[in-house]
């Protein structure tokens, strides 16, 4: 299975948007796809339409990764309620809080690649919801993952933490993961007519070359729409959908490319 995570060193840049818009694109493709809400803020389980229940969360099963503990965590998204295909999240919940210390030890850096490998049968693609850090659930994250795309807008300090991403991205592959890459830097809540955007874009492009994705995401109410009804984009109506679900079809072929499956690239 590929195993991405998406990550943002800034908050309020769009990245559980981009996780679910992800999401969206493998359902659409017939993907067998877990979404693991590594979030503390618990939005994508939120997005995905996740019914709570008697499931446990991921805490629990990062304070236990044991089969069972894991297999609980684990809760079919309502997005599948009237169409086929498998979309589950493992569960996010503000007690992931307590896990999300500047340090670990190396049993505990490599948690969630020991519960990956649980679930290496079951799954076609995996996303990763990142906090907004660089502490303890990000790198547990990374370190289990065969890809990281940060998600970035076009402001003065969100170009500073995309530099500080792909530093850390960099940093953790060459002391812990050596499979782990970036992916790429999706420029996400563009304005096409602000100078200032455009600015950042070009200052982006010139600073990270082949790293920034294109092209950038627009920003778009129907993803809020779309996010905000708990629904995926690829099945939210009108033409801005249909653009929005073509730009997360093109992510999901990059990772798809940049992945291939069984050469632990």
């Amino acid at each position: 299975m590929r195993v991405v995570s998406v990550s943002s060193l800034k908050g309020g840049v769009g990245k559980t948007t981009v996780t679910l818009g992800v999401a969206s694109a493998g359902f659409a493709q017939g993907q067998r796809t877990l979404v693991i809400d590594m979030d503390p803020q618990s939005d994508a389980s939120t997005g995905l339409d996740v019914i709570m229940g008697n499931h446990l969360t991921v805490a629990h099963v990062l304070g236990n990764p044991k089969s069972q503990t894991i297999r609980q965590a684990i809760a079919p998204s309502g997005w599948t309620k009237n169409h086929r295909g498998t979309v589950h999240a493992m569960l996010g919940s503000p007690a992931n809080m307590q896990f999300d210390t500047p340090m670990l030890t190396r049993r505990e850096i490599w948690r969630m690649e020991e519960v990956l490998a649980e679930l290496e049968a079951d799954y076609d693609l995996v996303i990763l919801d990142c906090p907004p850090s660089l502490n303890g659930l990000t790198r547990m994250a990374w370190t289990a993952s065969d890809r990281v795309l940060v998600v970035t807008e076009p402001s003065l300090f969100s170009v500073a933490a995309t530099q500080r991403a792909f530093r850390a991205v960099d940093e953790l592959q060459r002391a812990v993961s050596p499979r782990l890459r970036p992916l790429g830097a999706v420029i996400n809540r563009v304005r096409p007519q602000s100078i200032e955007h455009q600015f950042r874009i070009d200052e982006m492009r010139e600073m990270f070359g082949t790293r920034v994705i294109e092209p950038p995401l627009q920003e778009r109410v129907v993803l809020q729409q779309a996010q905000g009804s708990a629904t995926p984009v690829h099945l939210w109506p009108g033409e801005s959908a249909e653009e929005a679900a073509a730009l997360f079809d093109a992510l999901l072929v990059r990772i798809q490319q940049d992945v291939p499956i069984g050469t632990g690239a």
